[in-house]
């Protein structure tokens, strides 16, 4: 687990630069509507901050889980996928726990996307709430391009 503004000196700074825009975003929607709401309410308030910042991204979106040489027949679907390149999921609980980190680490590692943000508004200051993670093993399960 990383702290969400640390940044990694061998990353691309496009993509430091961009999860930068997504945790302004995240300490916005946290100032206006702070600790209570539910999960969908910061969502919705979330996607205003995206649009608001002219980020393209994708909302709910199914991923089928690549399996060997195939996938399997059941799906998981994203919060959110942001320039196609980082994942966001977005949590109102009373503590992350490990299996909300294993969850953004199995979402990276089958869509073999580079960066994953866990935003849990449930907090008193947000910043004890964002938690970056960084996809560090290239042999992901996934065969072709995110769609």
């Amino acid at each position: 687990m990383v702290n969400s503004l640390q940044n990694y000196n061998d990353l691309p700074e496009d993509l430091n630069a961009l999860s930068g825009k997504i945790v302004d975003c995240a300490f916005q929607v946290h100032k206006e509507l702070g600790a209570g709401f539910l999960e969908v309410n910061y969502e919705d308030a979330f996607i205003i901050e995206l649009k608001r910042k002219n980020l393209n991204f994708e909302q709910q979106k199914t991923y089928n889980i690549p399996y060997k040489d195939g996938f399997l027949k059941s799906s998981f679907r994203f919060d959110l996928i942001i320039e196609n390149s980082i994942l966001v999921e977005l949590k109102a609980v009373e503590k992350i726990n490990p299996i909300h980190q294993a969850q953004i680490y199995a979402y990276l590692k089958a869509t073999n996307l580079p960066i994953g943000l866990l935003i849990n508004f449930n907090v008193r200051l947000i910043k004890d709430g964002i938690n970056r993670y960084v996809l560090r093993n290239s042999d992901s399960p996934r065969k072709k391009d995110f769609n």
